[in-house]
């Protein structure tokens, strides 16, 4: 080996790399990617976030406005729609329909889904897997299919025009997706932890609830959020339980009120903005926590 070669190849770090060189790298800007994926990229943020932008747009114009120009933007910026809708009793009554349903919903569907992915995961008993794959069988059997044996069941249960014909059914047909979430965030509690808590003399119960939940808390969120914005969401199960006005929700209320307003379609897109706002709401502030729970359902 010549004296030039040796110099060279002690130089580089034996052919490793130096802390300056990782850092030397890490310094350099990041190349974009291909163009052509930003482009479709943006192209299915637009196809999503367009027909959002023309609702709420919309309920600041008026009928005219739409009329000469429906892509326009508001000139003048007119709120009378928005404020209409706000002062109505009808559309406060479905607010709190929604709420009230979105909430039990989701609480039922985080406290069962919980416990039965406690029981699979930390269980073992016969049938375990097949109760695994009936709950992972439950993703690919939606609402829409079984809503006339549902609705057959619900009238003879008596719960046909009442929220909790709404409430039940939401939270059996959530309980696939927060099983399917919950039980890697399970198993992955590590067993010495279980050790430990059993000789501090916790109980089984005690356990789930001073070491699973905490553990368990992304998933939790996560099933949580998913739950609600579903909930709040559904229209084909209110369409078929609820008959009278006073127990609608949002959604249902939506499509009673371009009925009632079908003249007026500046009113309706301000109805329309309104009941889906909280969903949005709610999704833009918890985007994080569902990515990261999803993330952490998949690792496990």
């Amino acid at each position: 080996m010549s004296a030039t070669t040796a110099s060279s190849w002690l130089s580089s770090g034996s052919g490793q790399n130096t802390p300056t060189d990782r850092r030397d790298r890490r310094d350099k800007p990041r190349k974009w990617g291909s163009p052509f994926t930003y482009f479709i990229a943006l192209l299915f943020i637009g196809v999503c976030v367009a027909p959002v932008l023309y609702i709420v747009l919309g309920g600041f114009r008026t009928n005219s406005q739409i009329s000469t120009s429906p892509a326009g933007l508001p000139h003048p910026w007119v709120v009378g729609n928005y404020v209409s809708v706000l002062k109505s009793v009808t559309f406060w009554g479905e607010f709190a329909n929604s709420l009230i349903v979105a909430l039990v919903s989701t609480v039922g569907i985080v406290v069962l889904g919980l416990m039965v992915s406690f029981v699979i995961a930390r269980y073992d008993f016969k049938l375990k897997g097949a109760m695994y794959s009936l709950f992972a069988a439950g993703l690919m059997f939606p609402m829409v299919i079984a809503i006339t044996p549902l609705y057959i069941v619900i009238k003879n249960i008596g719960l046909v025009d009442n929220l909790f014909g709404i409430i039940v059914p939401q939270i059996a047909f959530g309980l696939p997706t927060t099983v399917i979430i919950l039980v890697p965030f399970l198993r992955a509690i590590p067993n010495e932890i279980e050790e430990a808590a059993a000789i501090d003399g916790a109980s089984r119960l005690g356990f789930f609830v001073r070491m699973v939940i905490p553990l368990s808390l992304p998933g939790v969120v996560t099933v949580g959020i998913l739950g609600f914005i579903g909930s709040w969401n559904n229209y084909v199960l209110p369409l078929y339980i609820l008959n009278s006005k006073a127990n609608y929700t949002l959604p249902l209320g939506v499509q009673q009120f371009s009925t009632e307003y079908s003249v007026d379609t500046a009113k309706v897109l301000a109805f329309t903005s309104l009941a889906m706002l909280p969903a949005l709401i709610f999704f833009s502030i918890f985007e994080k926590r569902i990515v990261g729970g999803l993330t952490g359902a998949v690792k496990g």
